[in-house]
């Protein structure tokens, strides 16, 4: 079975949809983690937009990649250039992706306005995961 390991800034809104969504897709041919190199606490937003979507991430926690030295990666996705750019060294013979998805929780304007971006950042990363679990598993 394949480790597959999503990194994001905080591990609060990017990062968390989209090891839902890996999750979804590998339906049971990976396990997937997800961690920060911070912990923000997982985004109600996110909770929520992915309950749209039908998948419950209400049961994630924000983890900090420390938390992972020890298990064998066989990919490593990040969702945000400041992780990529500022995580630690982290020894792995991991396979790495990158993809820079906007940061819905920056979203600004009224509550419609950072609803329609938290749903467009939630399909731009479930068409990335669907993409990433059909060409990678």
């Amino acid at each position: 079975m394949k480790n597959i390991l999503v990194l994001c800034t905080g591990n609060s809104c990017r990062s968390q949809i989209a090891e839902g969504f890996l999750r979804y897709f590998a339906d049971g041919k990976a396990r997937v983690y997800s961690a920060g190199i911070e912990t923000h606490g997982v985004n109600p937003r996110a909770i929520a937009v992915m309950q749209e979507a039908g998948i419950d991430i209400s049961g994630h926690t924000s983890n900090h990649i420390e938390e992972y030295r020890g298990v064998d990666f066989d990919f490593v996705i990040t969702v945000c250039d400041h992780a990529k750019e500022s995580c630690p060294f982290f020894p792995t013979n991991a396979k790495k992706f990158h993809h820079n998805f906007p940061d819905p929780a920056k979203a600004t304007g009224d509550d419609a306005a950072v609803w329609h971006e938290f749903r467009k950042v939630r399909d731009l990363i479930r068409n990335y995961a669907a993409a990433f679990v059909a060409e990678q598993l």
